[in-house]
């Protein structure tokens, strides 16, 4: 049952991963709109593709950002009611949550995104603002590759429900 445990910490340790690139991406966006701003107010110059790179960052801020919330703990749901459950129900709330929502909508996302960013990249398609962003493709192809990490992340979290379930005594020297 350590396995569990050890295959558990490997796929949490690609959801850090994800985590760290969100958090530096996001700094990037703190500059971007720092420079932007700055330009405008101060010197009357304005940039469409600056602006356009300040929601292509926070988009993959937030597509990258979600399978670390998943590892994390910080997803959605009932905490009110979650909170006041055993470990051992929260665990199974889990398991259950990940196997029949989670990863069938990620994998589906996934598998629609992926003929999403190829039709914008066999189109060429780039901003339709004059001296905005070219490659649309790449921004587009954040969506299959964000849903496929939170399949990833996703089995993280059904590793962790049941290493809870059978290895609890693992779980707490954690």
């Amino acid at each position: 049952m350590r396995n569990l445990v050890m295959l558990e910490r490997l796929f949490n340790r690609f959801s850090d991963l994800l985590g760290w690139i969100s958090a530096t991406l996001f700094l990037l966006l703190v500059v971007n709109v720092t420079y932007d701003v700055i330009a405008r107010y101060a010197f009357s110059s304005v940039s469409i593709a600056l602006q356009e790179m300040e929601w292509h960052l926070f988009s993959t801020v937030f597509l990258l950002g979600v399978p670390y919330a998943l590892k994390a703990g910080g997803h959605v749901r009932v905490d009110l009611i979650y909170e006041r459950l055993s470990h051992r129900a929260q665990a199974i709330i889990d398991l259950l949550g990940t196997l029949f929502f989670l990863l069938p909508f990620c994998l589906l996302v996934f598998w629609y995104g992926i003929d999403f960013a190829k039709e914008s990249y066999a189109l060429g398609e780039s901003s339709g603002d004059p001296g905005g962003l070219g490659y649309r493709w790449i921004i587009k192809a954040m969506i299959p590759v964000a849903f496929i990490s939170m399949a990833i992340s996703g089995i993280g979290l059904l590793l962790h429900s049941l290493n809870r379930i059978f290895n609890p005594q693992l779980m707490h020297g954690k």
